[in-house]
Parts: structure tokens; sequence; C-alpha cells
């Protein structure tokens, strides 16, 4: 894969990327071509508000090409949707090969939530205890495209209700499973059968290989394939929206006398989301975590 570097001035930077990337660009970006130069100059508006400029006085624009894309070709068709400008310099290079998923991935490290449970990135499988811990439990985390890695706080909440909470025994419905760190997590605490439900395939997927790379059984699967029943604990680990919508279904999912745990909702959203679920359950804020919240609740 190659990029075209290319000098523009700032007046043009904004629609003649416009024009790249309607001309076949995958992507382009603006770089200050004076950075680190005493020529550089800030680019920034008030507190709060936009800058003035999106652009400098003169920029690189960086223009990612797809592969046999003629950039010669190209840029003769952006400029004729610009209007005229004077000769732009510009220079190709290549791109290296490299898995950005695995490279943005791999700022993750291992993470203690609590004193029960650490989470290990599959790319720091070396980090592994050697020997299990008492009283406490060590996740295999890969979460591949699905979402889950351990590390937002609303994750961090619903472990920390599963590890001080959860009922032994209990049966465990994870709805927007994920990676399965919620479903793998319950199990390894002591869950008698745990089954993760996403509308994501590839995040059912994640789940079987993160289960089977644990150790653990966890039933997953996309919705239409939960049969009918109840659980002791259901846990919803999404956004207030969806909870809201789900809030028949998922209050049906509980068992009378079990519990309901919801995460992804802001701390200003708290009153809403519980009042979406008063007609079946009574739900209150369990603990709060820079400015999100774990709702729970017993259902009658």
């Amino acid at each position: 894969m190659r990029e075209m570097v290319l000098l523009c001035p700032g007046s043009f930077a904004e629609s003649l990327s416009d024009a790249l990337l309607e001309a076949g660009a995958l992507s382009v970006s603006v770089e200050d071509a004076d950075l680190d130069t005493e020529a550089e100059q800030p680019l920034f508006g008030e507190p709060g508000s936009e800058p003035n400029s999106q652009a400098w006085m003169r920029n690189h624009l960086v223009v990612l090409l797809a592969d046999g894309a003629d950039p010669e070709q190209m840029l003769e068709a952006a400029l004729q949707d610009t209007g005229p400008i004077a000769e732009l310099p510009w220079h190709l290079r290549d791109v290296p090969d490299a898995d950005w998923v695995r490279l943005t991935q791999s700022q993750f490290g291992p993470i203690s939530v609590g004193q029960r449970i650490l989470i290990v990135p599959s790319w720091h499988a070396d980090q592994m205890p050697a020997t299990p811990e008492p009283h406490r439990i060590a996740i295999q985390l890969d979460p591949g495209l699905a979402f889950g890695t351990g590390s937002h706080p609303t994750t961090h909440l619903c472990l920390e209700w599963l590890a001080d909470c959860l009922p032994a025994q209990a049966t465990v419905l994870d709805y927007g499973c994920g990676s399965g760190i919620l479903a793998i997590a319950a199990s390894m605490l002591g869950a008698l059968r745990t089954v993760g439900v996403d509308i994501d395939e590839q995040a059912v997927q994640s789940t079987r290989d993160n289960a089977i790379a644990n150790g653990v059984t966890v039933a997953s699967m996309l919705p239409d394939g939960l049969q009918d029943g109840q659980f002791d604990v259901v846990v919803a680990n999404i956004l207030s929206n969806p909870l809201k919508v789900l809030a028949p279904m998922l209050a049906g999912r509980v068992r009378p006398g079990g519990q309901l745990i919801l995460s992804g909702v802001l701390e200003r959203q708290a009153e809403e989301v519980a009042a979406a679920y008063a007609a079946w359950l009574p739900m209150s804020v369990w603990q709060a975590r820079d400015g999100w919240v774990c709702l729970a609740g017993t259902k009658p």
C-alpha cells in the first residue's frame, strides 16, 4: 500500500481533501508541513470552541491510496472539483504492511479488577499466572473484532458486581456479551450455567473462542437462538437507549427473586433507565465510576 504526500496551502486543504476522497482516496489526513520548525504555528480556537481554521498555512495532505490506484489520475480528477491551483509538489511513499488491529490492541496490558479478577490480553499471555491464586481468577482475553477488552469503567463495574455479589451455582445470562468477558468471569466465579447473547456474529464467535481458551463452557448465540427460560442473574452492559427498549425482554428473563445488572449507563441517565424497568422490578445505582453507573435490582 502507498501514500501520496502532497504540499498544499491552507486555503485549499479542506476542499482538496474532500475532492481526493471523492476521487477514490481511502483516507486523507492534514498535517502541518512546518511541524517542528521555526515556522510552526499553533492551530487552536478559544477554550471550548472549534479552531477558526481547519488547516495551517502550509499543509501536507497524506493520501492513502488503494492498491493499483494511479495518483496522477486521482489528483487530476480532484483538481477538477476544486478549481485551479498552482502546481502542488507531491511524492509517494510506501506504507509498511501491519496488523493495525493488533497494534492497537497491544496498548492494553494486564488489568486488575478489584481483588478477585485479573484480565490478561492474549498478546500478553506470557504474563498469565503460572499457578492460580487463591480466591482470584485470571481471564485470558482476545476480543478480536468484538467489544470488550476489559478496560472500560462499565465492564469493571459489572465484573466487580459479579465478584462481590454473584450467588453460588447461579444461572447467568450475559446479554450483549461482546468478547464474552462477563459470561466467562461468571463461570469462573462459580456460576452453574452461563449464556452469552449478542446481535453480532463476530462477538458470538469471540465469546466461544475465549470460553475455550479459559477452559469454561459458555453457550453463546444470536438473540434468535436464545431459548425460553429465566435466569438467576441477567447482566447487560450495553447503552441506555437499547437498555430501555429491551426492558420488557430483559426483565422477563429474570426469575422471581433473581437479579438484574445493567451498565453502559451515564450517571445522568440512571433515573430514566431505572424508570423503564420500574413496572417489573426496582433498579437503583449499585456503584458509580468515572461518570458511569451500574444499576442493580432484585425481581419480586
